[in-house]
């Protein structure tokens, strides 16, 4: 029935004047039919529907796959596609704006990868006492490098070698001669070559001391000045005195770190030169930008040379106060004449002065010209033992927008006066507590001007505190020898002259003659008796139980 109907219905149509069908449907019924062709009057006329062209193609035309771009931009311009296309752009914009906001936000807060300055302790060496190279009793620069496979065993990549700058080796050579140069004790400029570039073959990185506040009394500079020589006659700070009787009447109070009045009679200029430290380091004149530069072209000479960064010493000297006015004592009681330590006076003008951190940033800012390439930041360390100040010492890190140092070292756990839970934890927490946001802690547990470990706080604390170094968060400092648990020599085997060296005796390397620091006879200070059983080979702190072997 259903057939039937299908195949009468395009004679239906045709009958009624529908549509016409064009033989586009194929009709079986006209298959059984023979149609007269000629007889137009057997056959009825079709009639053509009037229907709209344009209603039509839309009801008869819809998407497909393939269509060509004719038809694709007939749909593409209808406002149900139009809509849909620019909700999906805005879309895709903001998802994308989305993932870089995230990305930069990720970036922001998550922690920087280290620093080679951060990922590993730093460990000092005072190269005179470190080995003997040449069987002189003077430990030297090629000392240092037969014995970078020490370093190494411990696990640590970054060397601080103190001073070796030509000089007359007062105060531990901290007033040179000769700010260019080696001092022969030491080796020679090709020693220091050789050494850098041991150290760099290796993987590791080195640092070395720059103490620009004061100069030795046999520099150039100051024959120069001391003569009125040209620009030079201002290098230094010099003020009229008078002398009589062979007693000198300085210019104000000031005392010096050593002791003393911090003015000096010079019989060649006939006046007074400043020392902050021994008459024989008198204080460079930092308010003349000619010095400011000569300190400019030493740190760009030693950059160039390939060392890896500074620790500057001594910089809260850098500047005194103008007016030359005598320092507040400290008990206002005492008689001013009898003011000979340095403890007794406030030096108010004669230390952390305006304008010293200015010049401590823009020798930051000379060492970054050296800091492009990856890999190779210019570390800066200064010293900030303020012992009383801590906000003081913070300044050193510099502001959020201003660099200054990486981190002025931090000599709090040397400073401890008795040893317990409670002040080591007020030690850190003094520390972390007021570092500026962003910032890098260190903790030091020696140093050239602090008693060993062992003699400060006992034997039994030894691997304790070198524990603790290594916990703590930040960059760990340590000393040459307190990884073994060295001891300071008795006092009466120091002769006066290096009494700032703290009693501190060469390194014991092993149980032979002169605990193998030297192959001489002798050694420049005698080593602890105790070097048989306590070295770097055996004994009960040798470097196989050190806690820097962890």
């Amino acid at each position: 029935m259903v057939e039937e109907e299908a195949k009468s219905l395009p004679m239906e149509l045709s009958e009624k004047g529908g549509v016409e069908n064009n033989g586009f449907v194929h009709n079986e019924a006209f298959d059984d039919k023979e149609v007269d062709t000629s007889s137009q009057e057997e056959m009825p006329k079709p009639h053509v529907v009037d229907v709209d062209p344009a209603a039509m193609e839309e009801l008869l035309l819809k998407p497909y796959a393939g269509m060509p771009k004719e038809v694709l931009l007939k749909f593409s311009s209808q406002a149900r596609y139009r809509v849909t296309r620019e909700i999906l752009f805005w879309l895709i914009i903001a998802a994308a704006v989305v993932l870089v906001c995230t990305t930069i936000a990720i970036i922001a807060l998550s922690p920087k990868c280290l620093d080679w300055w951060q990922a590993s302790p730093i460990y000092q060496i005072y190269p005179r006492s470190f080995k003997d190279s040449n069987m002189d009793g003077n430990g030297d620069l090629r000392g240092i490098q037969e014995k970078l496979d020490h370093i190494i065993y411990l696990n640590i990549k970054t060397i601080w070698i103190t001073s070796f700058y030509k000089s007359p080796l007062k105060d531990l050579g901290y007033g040179a001669e000769d700010f260019y140069d080696i001092d022969p004790m030491f080796g020679s400029m090709s020693d220091f070559e050789n050494l850098l570039a041991a150290i760099h073959d290796r993987g590791l990185k080195v640092i070395m001391d720059l103490i620009p506040n004061h100069t030795s009394d046999k520099h150039r500079w100051f024959q120069l000045s001391r003569n009125r020589t040209g620009k030079y006659m201002d290098y230094y700070i010099w003020q009229d005195c008078t002398q009589a009787a062979g007693l000198v009447t300085p210019p104000n109070n000031w005392v010096s770190v050593f002791g003393n009045s911090s003015w000096q009679f010079d019989d060649v200029r006939k006046q007074c030169y400043f020392h902050q430290f021994g008459k024989e380091q008198p204080d460079l004149n930092f308010r003349n930008l000619a010095v400011q530069q000569e300190i400019h072209d030493i740190i760009k000479f030693w950059l160039n040379k390939g060392i890896d960064g500074f620790s500057f010493s001594a910089v809260k000297f850098l500047l005194e106060a103008t007016h030359l006015r005598d320092e507040p004592q400290v008990n206002k009681s005492q008689n001013p004449e009898s003011i000979t330590a340095y403890s007794q006076l406030y030096h108010d003008y004669t230390t952390m002065q305006v304008g010293m951190h200015d010049i401590i940033r823009s020798f930051r800012q000379t060492m970054n010209q050296f800091s492009s390439e990856p890999g190779r930041y210019r570390f800066m360390g200064s010293d900030g033992d303020e012992k009383e100040d801590i906000e003081a010492t913070m300044m050193y890190y510099g502001a959020t927008f201003i660099q200054e140092a990486d981190f002025p070292f931090n000599f709090n756990l040397i400073n401890m006066k008795n040893l317990s839970g409670n002040s080591i934890f007020e030690a850190v927490n003094l520390w972390m507590k007021n570092m500026p946001a962003g910032k890098w802690p260190n903790w030091a547990v020696g140093s050239p001007n602090a008693a060993r470990i062992s003699s400060r706080i006992g034997k039994e604390y030894i691997n304790v505190m070198n524990m603790l170094l290594l916990t703590l968060p930040g960059t760990p400092v340590t000393y040459y020898g307190e990884e073994i648990g060295m001891e300071n020599i008795a006092s009466e085997n120091v002769r006066e002259s290096y009494i700032h060296s703290l009693r501190k005796s060469p390194m014991q390397w092993n149980g032979k003659v002169n605990a193998g620091f030297t192959e001489g006879s002798s050694s420049w200070l005698p080593v602890n008796s105790d070097y048989q059983s306590v070295n770097v080979e055996v004994g009960t702190y040798c470097l196989r139980k050190s806690s820097f072997s962890v």
